[in-house]
Formats: C-alpha cells, structure tokens, sequence
C-alpha cells in the first residue's frame, strides 16, 4: 500500500485529470447568477461597426448562461441584470437601449426616440482575456468586486478562465 503522502499525490493527480477532462476549456462569456432572485440579462459589446444591445437571458438560482460564443473580441463587456420585477441588480454608469422584449439593438443613443428603453449597463472588464465568467451574486453577500479565479464566491465578481494549452 503506497504511503499516506504518495496516496493523496495521487488521488490529487487523478481529481485534477479528472477535472479537467470534464470540463474542456472554451471561449466564451458567460453569466452564473448566485443570487436568491431570477435574473434576466441584457449584453452590450461592440462585435466590430458599432455597439450592438441583445436581450434577454433569464438565468434561474444557481444556473449559468453562454451569453457570448466563441473568443472575445473586445476588452470591455457590458450587462444590465433586473430581477423579476424589473428592479436593476447592478451599478451601470454606460446608458445603452434594450427592449422590452427579445431584442438585438444596434446603436447606443436616442434610445427613446427609437422606441426602445435606456438602461445603465454595468462595464465588466476582461482584460483582454479570450474567456470571461461573471459571477452574480445577492447583493451584501461578499467581499466586494473585482477579478478573482472561478468560484471564490465575491459579489458580483467575475473571473477569467483558463486558456487552452
């Protein structure tokens, strides 16, 4: 029988291969709602031409949404997040258009004399990463914000994820 130390090496090396063949690396963005509430999101990006609005997302307790496919293109991402009632759930300072209902919105002005409804959407910072998580969580629950890895549980934290090798 291999020694204690050796056993637990080993249980890690396999845990670790283990992991990481269940979870393959991707590159993307995606929102994982740890608040008590419902949420529903509105992304806002410039995918190239100009800044571009796509809503909604509704992402129950506990549960993630791809919001973004594929590599990101840009450095800053930006989300406006309501509970069921339409009370927003993040500071935003960026105003940008939504719709009241399914929407993909191109522009970022006159929201109003274009039919649609100014919201100030929260800027996330990526830095540049390819891969980005945003983790939601109840407001007061955590240690503040900023970035951090995957799963510390700080509020409305978002981390980058491991790139492919």
């Amino acid at each position: 029988m291999p020694a204690p130390g050796r056993l637990a090496a080993m249980l890690v090396a396999t845990l670790a291969s283990w992991l990481a063949a269940a979870a393959p690396a991707r590159a993307d963005f995606v929102v994982c709602n740890r608040s008590f509430d419902v949420v529903n999101l509105a992304v806002g990006r410039d995918p190239g031409g100009g800044f571009r609005t796509d809503g909604w997302w509704t992402i129950g307790t506990n549960q993630c949404a791809r919001v973004i496919k594929g590599a990101l293109q840009n450095r800053f991402v930006y989300l406006y997040a309501t509970d069921v009632f339409g009370k927003p759930l993040l500071d935003g300072r960026t105003e940008m258009c939504v719709g009241a209902a399914k929407f993909s919105i191109s522009g970022i002005g006159d929201c109003w004399q274009r039919g649609t409804i100014a919201a100030r959407f929260h800027e996330v910072d990526t830095h540049s990463a390819e891969s980005w998580t945003f983790f939601l969580r109840q407001p007061g629950a955590g240690a503040g914000t900023g970035a951090s890895p995957a799963g510390s549980g700080l509020q409305d934290t978002a981390a980058p994820k491991a790139a492919k090798p």
